[in-house]
């Protein structure tokens, strides 16, 4: 039923695994290290076509200020906090409320509501890009941060209440009816009972959700257009100029695009494997 660790094949098996291993990681690496050498090389350098070889000049302090000096670079990333944060704890309330009131109540057509979560998750979000760009001009909330955290709660909200309601399906539903039998009311139940037990859960998808939001370039283009509400993901590629881009440039805003999901998950690296092997044992 499960796969065979590695360790149990023979050693000719064993040495292919290690080097494929090693191979496979440096290609995947290359395109990553190929933009942080491309961040702190001058532009000489790249007119040249040094485009793999050594930096010829280290221009690491130079290029990374440069790009919040000369660029919106600054703004893109303010505008970016203040889309992800609000969408975050949006889809967390949401998600976490409708998925309590799935997992504990015995609701009419409970399980159509929940399969029309589901199937929200498999629908193409492309196919939906004219008439949520119609309805946000309709609203007047086009090229607004609020139309685009509006909308990413929504789009996010589907996958989000599927993960909480399993989550909250499997905590012990003696301890419910426990807490009824002392007289709590039900939002006492959700936030002193099953609020804490479902922390990591909570934790692993703040970090999914933060990811996907931050990393947005879809959404980003088609609901927004102007410097006031755009986010980082599509500011960066409006640094390429007409006739000439400055690619440390753009590399440099690109590396300082990716810290933010990088940090979210190492700050919360011990709260999200455990949000994710949380029940997975027993005992």
């Amino acid at each position: 039923m499960y796969p065979t660790p590695i360790e149990k094949y023979g050693a000719g098996t064993r040495t292919g695994y290690n080097i494929a291993l090693w191979v496979v990681l440096l290609i995947w690496l290359l395109p990553l290290l190929a933009v942080m050498l491309t961040s702190i090389r001058s532009l000489e350098d790249i007119s040249t076509g040094n485009y793999w070889g050594w930096p010829t000049d280290f221009l690491l302090i130079e290029n990374y200020t440069e790009i919040f000096r000369a660029t919106p670079l600054g703004r893109y990333l303010l505008n970016s906090v203040m889309i992800t944060v609000p969408t975050v704890i949006g889809v967390l309330v949401l998600s976490t409320l409708a998925g309590f009131a799935l997992a504990i109540y015995r609701i009419k057509l409970g399980f159509l509501v929940f399969a029309m979560f589901i199937a929200g998750n498999f629908i193409p979000f492309q196919i939906l890009m004219i008439p949520v760009k119609d309805l946000t001009e309709f609203l007047g909330m086009y090229d607004t941060m609020p139309g685009l955290i509006m909308f990413h709660i929504a789009f996010q909200s589907g996958f989000a209440v599927l993960f909480m309601r399993n989550f909250i399906k499997a905590l012990p539903h003696e301890l419910i009816e426990a807490a009824r039998v002392e007289g709590a009311n039900e939002f006492q139940i959700f936030w002193y009972v099953v609020v804490p037990l479902v922390r990591p859960a909570i934790a692993a998808m703040a970090v999914l959700v933060f990811t996907f939001i931050w990393n947005d370039y879809f959404w980003a283009i088609v609901l927004v257009q102007s410097d006031n509400a755009q986010p980082i993901t599509a500011g960066i590629q409006s640094l390429r100029g007409q006739w000439v881009a400055s690619w440390q440039l753009i590399s440099a805003g690109s590396v300082v695009a990716a810290l933010p999901p990088v940090i979210m998950f190492f700050l919360m690296q011990k709260h999200f494997i455990a949000g994710l092997t949380m029940g997975a044992t027993k005992g």
